[in-house]
Formats: structure tokens, sequence, C-alpha cells
């Protein structure tokens, strides 16, 4: 299944944000959040009749750093012998077609490529002997978009991650795809940048979820990103950068120049 999250084009039809799940080129709206009971709303959409937004508003988004072996070569940093994680603040999220705002305080914002799960069940203290993905609603495209100048200067990562527009995700949620063997590319005008399999994670979605777990409770619309392939680049204004996973789909987003 698929699910998202909309406002219709035509405010009157609606007064906030419905969840939807996707049928083609139709949208089934729902009573209810996708992690929680629901049932299908009286109400149908064309997609053409509607804005998508951010498919979640999680209460945190929990980022895994330096989880592929060749990214972490390529910025010359040895592997974590545990996950490096950090987190981005929910201000920072965006959803499909929004603008990136670069900041005027770096000189080299990145685009970072990942494969992001959305919890569906309050989970907390996992044991071995309980299926990490039992937890896990469904899938999607996130883009960590980082001040590689201000993460490189810093101590900690959460200014470099943390600005407002720099947590593109989306385009919706996907239900049905196995995480540990999908393809994750990154392309900016069109250019691919990045390319890699999750076949390389050296620490599982599954793995992360219940080591997370152990240290914060995860609650349903909580986000873990998974961490980004090799080929990080810069972006300047007026590109157009797209996180790509088959059976999930596009996430596009522009660049916009900073805000004076």
């Amino acid at each position: 299944m698929q699910f998202c999250r909309f406002l219709p084009l035509d405010l009157s039809a609606a007064a906030s944000p419905c969840y939807g799940l996707l049928d083609g080129e139709k949208i089934h709206e729902l009573s209810a959040p996708p992690w929680f009971e629901w049932a299908q709303a009286p109400s149908n959409w064309r997609q053409a009749e509607v804005r998508f937004l951010p498919p979640v508003e999680p209460s945190k988004i929990v980022c895994v750093g330096r989880n592929y072996a060749a990214h972490a070569a390529e910025l010359g940093n040895e592997m974590p012998k545990e996950p490096l994680i950090f987190l981005k603040p929910p201000s920072a999220i965006i959803g499909p077609d929004d603008p990136i705002v670069l900041s005027k305080y770096s000189q080299r914002v990145e685009h970072e490529g990942e494969l992001a799960l959305v919890i569906g069940r309050r989970c907390s203290h996992l044991g071995d002997h309980q299926d990490p993905l039992a937890f896990v609603l469904g899938y999607t495209c996130l883009n960590d978009v980082t001040a590689r100048d201000l993460q490189n200067s810093d101590v900690q990562f959460t200014r470099a991650k943390g600005f407002d527009s720099f947590c593109p995700i989306g385009p919706h949620i996907e239900t049905d795809i196995d995480p540990a063997n999908v393809l994750v590319e990154t392309y900016v005008n069109n250019d691919r940048r990045q390319s890699g399999s999750t076949t390389l994670l050296a620490y599982s979605c599954a793995f992360l979820v219940r080591w997370i777990s152990r240290m914060m409770t995860l609650y349903p619309g909580d986000v873990i990103s998974t961490g980004t392939p090799a080929g990080v680049g810069p972006l300047v204004a007026g590109d157009v950068v797209e996180v790509k996973i088959p059976g999930i789909g596009v996430l596009r987003n522009p660049v916009q120049a900073a805000q004076a």
C-alpha cells in the first residue's frame, strides 16, 4: 500500500491536511493517520486535485551517519564501531516539490539521498526475540541536506543538519518493499550523483530499529533515516535534486538561494 498526506487544491473542500491511500491516479481519503486504525472516508480525489505534503509529522527524525563504507571513505572518516546517530528537528521537514532554501551561514550545502523508515507502532527496548520490522509502517525517500562546512567545523551535527527545509521527505509511504535490498539514487539536474544498494548498509534497517529503541522510545510516525551512499555533492540555487527509490518513487525539490 502507498499512503500519502495531502491538501486539496480547492481549499473550500477541506479545512486541514488529509491522509490518503493511493490507488493509481486516485486518492482515497482516510479517517485517521495510517499508523492508527483507519477507514476510507467518503471523499476521493484525483492526484491532479491535490498538493502532496510531507507524508509524516514525526516527533523526531533519527538519522544514521556513515552507514555506507564508501560514503565514510569519501569524507575521510573511519566507519563507526556502533551506529552513529543524530537528530534533525521536525521544523526542517519539507515535502515533495517544496524548495530547499540554502543558508547564508554556509558556503557548501550538499545532498544526501537516503531510505527512511516510518514507525507504525510504539516501540521501546525491543528484545532480541522481537522482529523490529514489525514496528515499521513503511518506507519513504529522505534527503539529509547538510551544510558540509559547518559539519566539519562543529563538534556535532545539529547546526549543519537542522536548518529549515533541510529535510525533504516523501513523496509517500510504501509498505510493501524489502528494505534490505533497494537501490537509493540521487540526481541533480538529471545527472546521477549517488547510487547505492541497501545491501551495503553497515547496520541493517532491522538492527537500527532495535538499537535505537533501546536509546529512545519510538512513536508512530517517527522517522529513521538509514544513511547515504557515496557521491554526495554541492547544491546551488537553481538546481533540482531528486531522490529515487524503486517501489517508492521520486522525491523532487528545487533549490533556492539563501534568504536575506
